[in-house]
């Protein structure tokens, strides 16, 4: 094993480290909802109701990545992007340290807050640093690998907390989190040279507005709502009761089958992928996976007469009965996954090859990750509306509508720019 493959290693394990920290908290959140027992209180007058304190368990995190965001990724351009690395995962160390200490919501909050700066930073950096080290023929492959191992960390995180959780409680589980990014830290003074690039300025508002930028996020902010709604509310449609919509399947192992499912598929995809993408060209798979999760996404609320068709089984070993749409959903949440493989590494590659060649790939990330949070803020919004005022099958079809338009318009930009050559031009 060369150098190189020990530096693009020891980012792949930072990858899965940031990965199985993230899964975990949000497997156990329910748990820390019942713990805790948040209730309504009064500060300087004013009512904050329980609802409002749930909500900001996941609000703080949110709202300390946007604010990191900006900063960590000009840091990461403008000095060591290895040391802003290192600096993230020790924010993340403490942070995943203070949750078996939590005893408040207040204190929650806060610990959710540091960990929503260490996976920014974690994740900017991480990123820059093997879209940096890739050659170009070969960017789209270490990336679709480096989101393999975060992919995988989810996997195995989500199916292990609450099992673990039962077993021996809190501490143990961070414990081991504390452990794999100690271990990554590690990996990262050993095996990973100082960054010696620098930019100086504000690389933002040049690449805010390259032409090739704006052309990707014309697609991502758009997609951003099609990914966060579909995404969200696959689990919800299987779990929900058939009254509301959705399917009723009552077994959480088998809930989980659908968001382990669109994991498998999209980390097993990615391996190969992105390689393809280097080879083929990265706008194909962005166009082709994001139009082709729109289409899948407007299926999903036909699984019960894709299961009549099929005939699909109405009951499974260790699960018992289920509706006959639950095997088609589950089908179609791995299909999600497939077409998302084909255009995550491709667009992120694209945004390397840009930050790269224009000097700033932190704040090209940076760019890339603030274009995704309307939709991530908003999409929820959005579905949870559609879901109570129109139906369930309407949260598909707008998100998948997203998706579709997402990648026509980008597909539009480009033909006007490249003619016949649009989808071969990038």
């Amino acid at each position: 094993m060369n150098e190189t493959q020990l530096q693009f290693y020891s980012l792949y394990l930072t990858r899965f480290a940031e990965g199985f920290g993230f899964i975990t908290l949000i497997t156990l959140l329910p748990t820390y909802i019942n713990v805790l027992e948040p209730s309504s209180t009064t500060i300087l007058g004013i009512t904050i109701s329980a609802g409002f304190i749930i909500g900001m368990y996941t609000t703080g995190f949110t709202l300390a990545q946007t604010a990191a965001v900006v900063p960590l990724a000009w840091a990461g351009d403008r000095f060591d992007k290895r040391t802003v690395l290192v600096g993230s995962l020790l924010v993340g160390i403490v942070a995943y340290a203070l949750f078996p200490l939590v005893d408040s919501s207040a204190s929650f909050i806060a610990a959710r807050a540091l960990q929503g700066i260490a996976v920014t930073g974690a994740g900017l950096m991480s990123l820059s640093l093997v879209g940096q080290l890739a050659q170009y023929g070969t960017r789209a492959d270490h990336i679709g690998k480096a989101n393999a191992a975060s992919f995988a960390a989810s996997i195995v995180g989500s199916l292990s907390a609450g099992f673990l959780y039962d077993l021996f409680g809190f501490t143990p589980i961070f414990m081991i989190i504390v452990l794999i990014m100690v271990i990554a830290t590690g990996g990262l003074s050993i095996f990973l040279p100082p960054d010696e690039t620098r930019i100086k300025g504000f690389p933002f508002s040049d690449l805010a507005l390259n032409q090739k930028i704006l052309t990707m996020t014309s697609f991502r902010v758009q997609y951003a709502f099609s990914v966060t709604m579909v995404r969200t509310w696959v689990p919800i449609y299987a779990g929900t009761a058939a009254a509301a919509g959705g399917l009723g399947v009552t077994a959480a192992f088998a809930v989980a089958m659908t968001v382990t499912a669109e994991k498998f598929t999209n980390m097993v995809g990615q391996l190969f992928t992105g390689r393809l993408s280097d080879g083929y060209g990265r706008s194909l798979f962005v166009f082709f996976g994001g139009g082709m999760y729109g289409v899948i996404a407007i299926a999903v609320p036909f699984s019960p007469q894709i299961g009549a068709a099929i005939g699909a089984p109405t009951a499974l070993p260790y699960i018992g009965e289920i509706s006959i749409a639950f095997v088609p959903l589950v089908l179609l949440s791995g299909l999600l996954g497939i077409v998302d493989s084909f255009r995550e590494p491709a667009s992120m590659a694209l945004f390397a090859d840009e930050g790269t060649s224009e000097g700033g790939v932190a704040s090209s990330f940076g760019i890339r990750e603030l274009v995704w949070r309307p939709g991530s803020v908003l999409g929820p919004l959005i579905a949870g509306w559609l879901m109570i005022e129109v139906s369930m099958a309407s949260v598909f079809y707008v998100g998948g509508a997203f998706a579709i338009t997402g990648a026509l318009l980008f597909l539009m930009i480009l033909a006007t720019h490249h003619g016949r050559n649009a989808l071969s031009a990038w």
